[in-house]
């Protein structure tokens, strides 16, 4: 019975100090963690957002070490897109400081002309028209670029309401068969005549196609388009088609970028930010836009809106 009592004891101190010797490398595991946590905090906090902390699936710490490496994941995430985001906002200064400096130093070469009477008669009026289409094409340059600024920072505010889109479609085309026709443009409008109900902004849904049909006037060279709006099941699709010089595969990524024109358009009066716009407004919309384009056959562009918000 003595030796059974002995052999039992003998077993639980056995046993006790398995466990113990268990708890201590655990604990010992635990002080290695939370020296490891301590200097990836202290590296995150001095900016270096690269550190991570390794961990074994059966640690104690590895809840916290998860959270914290996907925090330091997190946090060098927005630091990139920051950098990437100030970087795109230099070269957006530096380009506007380009097409903002050389318009208005004619306007003002062509002003000081006729201040100083360097020009007279017949030239001094030709003079002052070209200083006012100087003036206004920089006014809406400026127009078009505080419109962009909205949008880039969403502080645009939409103003949603149920419209017939056929009849928005049709009312805007209309206001631009004069200036079709001005251009010596052929144009063919398909819309149908039935009614088609969704919830747009009118206001943003008139300066896409504005944007839409000025781009094509301005850089397409077109000699002919066509518009046309079909409704689909979840979406109703507005296509704007031309028979112009299109857009080369290479431009194709780039076309609704802020400030980009292709290489064809560069001389031509714009300011690069009439399509950058319409896309800001059709994602508004959670709309899509996209473009094809066969140089010197046919490029289309087309907007999709869904027909539930």
């Amino acid at each position: 019975m003595t030796v059974e009592i002995h052999t039992y004891l003998f077993i639980v101190l056995c046993f006790s100090l398995v466990i113990n010797l268990y708890l201590v490398l655990k604990l010992l595991r635990v002080r290695q963690q939370l020296a490891l946590i301590n200097d990836v905090l202290a590296d995150m906090k001095a900016g270096n957002l690269n550190r991570r902390v390794l961990v074994h699936e059966n640690d104690m710490t590895k809840q916290i070490c998860y959270d914290i490496n996907r925090i330091a994941a997190e946090s060098q995430a927005r630091l990139i897109q920051q950098k990437q985001a100030e970087q795109s906002y230099k070269r957006l200064m530096t380009s506007l400081s380009h097409d903002v400096k050389t318009p208005l130093a004619s306007l003002v070469g062509y002003l000081e002309a006729v201040e100083n009477g360097l020009v007279v008669g017949k030239e001094r009026e030709a003079y002052i028209r070209i200083a006012a289409e100087k003036a206004q094409r920089l006014k809406e340059f400026v127009i078009s670029l505080f419109e962009w600024v909205k949008l880039d920072a969403r502080e645009q505010v939409f103003h949603f309401e149920l419209a017939d889109l056929h009849e928005l479609s049709r009312s805007i085309v209309a206001d631009w068969v004069p200036v079709l026709e001005n251009n010596g443009l052929e144009y063919e409008i398909v819309i149908p005549e039935t009614v088609c109900m969704i919830r747009v902004d009118s206001a943003a849904y008139v300066r896409i196609l504005n944007n839409l049909l000025q781009n094509i006037i301005s850089h397409s060279g077109a000699a002919k388009i066509k518009l046309s709006v079909t409704e689909e099941t979840e979406w109703v699709s507005i296509a704007l088609s031309d028979n112009g010089r299109g857009i080369l595969p290479e431009e194709l990524p780039y076309i609704f970028e802020r400030m980009y024109q292709c290489d064809h358009s560069r001389s031509a009066e714009g300011t690069g930010l009439g399509l950058s716009i319409a896309k800001e407004l059709v994602n508004g919309h959670n709309g899509r836009i996209r473009v094809t384009s066969t140089p010197d056959i046919e490029t289309t562009f087309t907007v999709l809106l869904p027909k539930v918000l």
